[in-house]
């Protein structure tokens, strides 16, 4: 029979992968939702299945792509000449900070606490990072704030309902105005970079007189730069300087607008032209005599914030995880709607392969990250007892977790493009994106190499917990070859030549998440513990590194990929 010509047209849109939308983000991820009730969370689940409904509507993934294409627009001046630094935000952006505000991701633990309060915590913000990445940073920089607040009773007590406030409040005004406020973080600067101690910026007590109050609670004014503030527009934030009595740095609660009302002075040079992380604002900034208070011991202000990038270091490892999950999804989903050479994608063994393999690289990252919340339970005030051993999960593997993951999410995004062929390569759909988001958490609190010798200096200072760690790891591996052979090149790493061990700090590292990873999965299926060891801890040609190193897609025949597959994200 003749097909019927149709004037003006050339051909029929056929073999397209509709767009995936109206999924439930939580009830579709197995490992989880099995990560959740190890953590005792289970009380949260119910909030969780809601949440992940909401997230996978097409309306709210709509708002990730206005939120990155409408990027924010620094306005320094008013019509009128006066310093404003008003920052302009597309719609979508303040609807994505209300989602996050109004599930309590900025303070969950600390205004709910109670035990696995960390880990459903943890289990929301790995949702709405699957989402969109700009919207997380001044969530994670207030939550990561608190307890470091909560060492300064009499300001907390003045923040502490706006901190908890589960309602987004745009105003450009003084924190004291408003509902609910946000913290940022101001620590590098030109010259230094990750090292801090080679800041400029300096802070002098307020006022004149001999009797100025000085140290911890007191007034001061900072001048000076940082290269990088993020997020400008935040009520508040935390920034290290040089006062002027010490040596050291100290911390400083640096408010947006000064006590008497008006703009505090610290000028906005410019917004930086990021490579991803697009819907976020973060700047260079200039200290012009801008109010602060230096909260926490004179000249331990590295001391007192690095608590706070402790935690902003573990959203980074869900950050990371989390586009390793949505990147994985997406490629699914195409595989599934996609055909070629006369098959569906996903239906083609090479493809399953790939496939598998990226899923259990993106389980081994949701476990690990569920298991670290457990070792923050304590300063989130549930009352957990912190045992040596959490101690070194949190001080040890948290480094270690923060290079591994992060650094993995980067060739993971990339292959999981590679599924989707040149489609992925456009900027209209969700590929590109997740794939210019990928190196941010690597780089951003710490970039790898830092974490690594964070790691060695951990492993020093916490000789004990590490010991701890370690002897709870050999009884779990009892009776598992290849898991005692990982730990014991690991031993024999750590107990190298103490002049080649910097050298050797990423392996180091690497080893410590791999294994962790590999005990973690062995609570779960069998058969996907079987396969990421197999392929990340067995032997290959003697190096012992297993495969970890290699392309996703060369998973031996022997497991299962259709079923790993199928267990990572079931057809909807």
């Amino acid at each position: 029979m003749e097909r019927a010509h149709r004037p003006g047209t050339s051909h029929e849109v056929t073999n397209q992968a509709p767009p995936l939308a109206d999924y439930n983000l939580f009830t579709t991820d197995a490992a989880l939702a099995e990560s959740l009730a190890r953590a005792g969370a289970g009380w949260h689940r119910e909030a969780l299945e809601r949440d992940g409904a909401r997230l996978g509507t097409a309306e709210v993934i709509a708002l990730a792509d206005l939120a990155n294409r409408h990027t924010p627009e620094l306005f320094t001046h008013s019509p009128r000449g006066e310093r404003i630094d008003a920052l302009e935000f597309h719609p979508a952006w303040h609807r994505l900070l209300a989602l996050l505000r109004a599930e309590g991701l900025q303070a969950l633990p600390f205004s709910n606490p109670q035990p696995g309060a960390m880990a459903a915590r943890c289990a929301g913000y790995f949702l709405h990072a699957q989402i969109e990445s700009g919207a997380l940073c001044p969530t994670t920089m207030t939550f990561a704030s608190i307890p470091v607040l909560r060492r300064e009773p009499a300001l907390f007590e003045t923040l502490r309902e706006r901190l908890y406030a589960r309602e987004h409040d745009p105003r450009d005004m003084p924190w004291q105005q408003k509902t609910s406020m946000m913290i940022g973080m101001g620590m590098t600067e030109k010259q230094g970079g990750s090292d801090v101690r080679s800041n400029r910026t300096e802070a002098h007590a307020a006022g004149t007189t001999a009797g100025t109050a000085t140290g911890r609670g007191a007034e001061y004014r900072l001048t000076g730069h940082k290269w990088f503030l993020s997020a400008p527009q935040c009520d508040a934030h935390l920034v290290l300087a040089r006062s002027g009595a010490h040596d050291g740095l100290s911390c400083f609660f640096v408010p947006r607008f000064a006590p008497d009302g008006t703009k505090n002075t610290v000028n906005v040079q410019r917004l930086k032209n990021k490579l991803g992380n697009r819907s976020n604002a973060s700047s260079e900034v200039e200290f012009f005599d801008a109010y602060g208070v230096m909260i926490g011991d004179e000249g331990r202000g590295v001391q007192t914030i690095i608590e706070m990038t402790n935690y902003t270091r573990l959203d980074c490892v869900i950050g990371s995880a989390a586009l390793m999950r949505a990147a994985l999804v997406e490629a699914i989903h195409h595989a599934r709607h996609r055909s070629a050479f006369g098959r569906l994608l996903a239906d083609q063994q090479l493809m399953q392969n790939v496939l598998a393999d990226l899923a259990l690289e993106s389980e081994a990252a949701t476990v690990l990250f569920m298991r670290l919340a457990h070792a923050f339970e304590e300063d989130a005030g549930a009352h957990v007892a912190q045992s040596p051993e959490e101690r070194a999960w949190r001080r040890i593997v948290t480094p270690a977790a923060k290079f591994w993951v992060c650094k993995r999410a980067i060739a993971f995004t990339g292959e999981a493009m590679e599924v989707w062929g040149g489609n992925g390569y456009v900027e209209e759909g969700p590929m590109a994106r997740l794939y210019r988001e990928a190196p941010v958490n690597s780089i951003w609190e710490g970039s790898g190499n830092v974490m690594c010798l964070d790691v060695l200096r951990a492993l020093e200072r916490e000789a004990d917990a590490a010991q701890t760690l370690f002897l709870a790891w050999r009884r779990e591996a009892q009776g598992h070859p290849v898991l005692t052979a990982a730990l014991d090149r690991l031993s024999a790493l750590l107990n190298g030549a103490p002049g080649t061990r910097e050298a050797s700090a990423r392996h180091i590292a690497q080893q410590i998440v791999l294994i962790a990873q590999a005990l973690l999965l062995r609570e779960g299926p069998q058969d996907v513990a079987d396969a990421f060891i197999a392929t990340r801890l067995g032997e290959r040609d003697g190096d012992g590194n297993g495969n970890c190193g290699r392309v996703a897609g060369t998973l031996p025949a022997r497991f299962d990929h259709a079923a790993l597959v199928a267990r990572a994200f079931p057809a909807i």
